[in-house]
């Protein structure tokens, strides 16, 4: 997995709905990165998200 490999810099990551899951969600936690993934659609209860950092995600 690409993102165990992460730079101990990491502070925060912008994924797309593909990478919405607790697994992932609380592996970034226990790293304290903050991650700005959208959630998928069929979430009852959403996780918040910055939705301006998330529209950069395409940027380089």
């Amino acid at each position: 997995m690409l993102l165990a490999v992460l730079p101990d810099k990491t502070e925060e990551i912008i994924g797309d709905r593909g990478y919405d899951s607790n697994r992932i969600r609380l592996l970034l936690a226990e790293r304290n990165i903050t991650a700005c993934i959208q959630p998928k659609k069929n979430w009852k209860s959403k996780p918040p998200y910055d939705w301006y950092l998330y529209k950069k995600r395409h940027l380089i």
